[in-house]
């Protein structure tokens, strides 16, 4: 992948895919598509008061992990967000 390619404008292909997994990460984590959408905008909310982001690149995921305290799996969310640039101020 080149630097190019990160910074291009999604296609609709694109974008349905990401919808659909989306929507299948939420099921499999018990979670509606429509409080995932919120703490994606959430997390786009509070980010951006310290680093400008790109929110079109931003992806969340809710995925299993190992336990540290008994022999199972628990939910963690786990987030990717490309950083465009850090804010060298805080903004209140």
């Amino acid at each position: 992948m080149s630097l190019a390619d990160f910074f291009r404008k999604k296609s609709s292909g694109d974008v349905a895919k990401d919808r659909l997994k989306f929507v299948l990460v939420s099921d499999r984590a018990n979670c509606s598509p429509e409080v995932m959408e919120k703490i994606k905008n959430d997390i786009i909310q509070v980010i951006s008061k310290y680093m400008e982001i790109d929110a079109e690149g931003l992806d969340i995921q809710i995925t299993q992990t190992e336990s540290e305290t008994d022999n199972g799996t628990v939910p963690a969310l786990y987030a990717n967000i490309p950083i465009k640039e850090l804010h060298h101020s805080t903004r209140k």
